[in-house]
């Protein structure tokens, strides 16, 4: 995996945890906000967003740890001193 697909990975992995995961689980608990499109877990009933919004944290936990390993078992490029 190359420097630009890892960091790509990495960014999708943690915006959708952080946001399907964490802000739904806010916006469920704390606002009267409407399930919209950018929270989906939202549309499940009372006990089962909660499960599910969790279930989505931990999902993207191991796939960026998934990357990171996969990201340091690759041989490190070594740059030339003239770039």
């Amino acid at each position: 995996m190359d420097e630009a697909g890892y960091r790509l990975g990495m960014a999708v992995a943690f915006m959708l945890g952080l946001w399907e995961g964490v802000i739904a689980i806010v916006y469920r608990a704390f606002t009267d906000k409407e399930a919209g499109v950018m929270t989906a877990v939202d549309y499940l009933p009372t006990p089962w967003c909660y499960v599910a919004g969790g279930a989505v944290v931990l999902v993207a936990g191991v796939v960026v740890e998934a990357l990171d390993r996969g990201r340091k078992r690759l041989p490190a490029r070594r740059e030339s001193p003239g770039g």
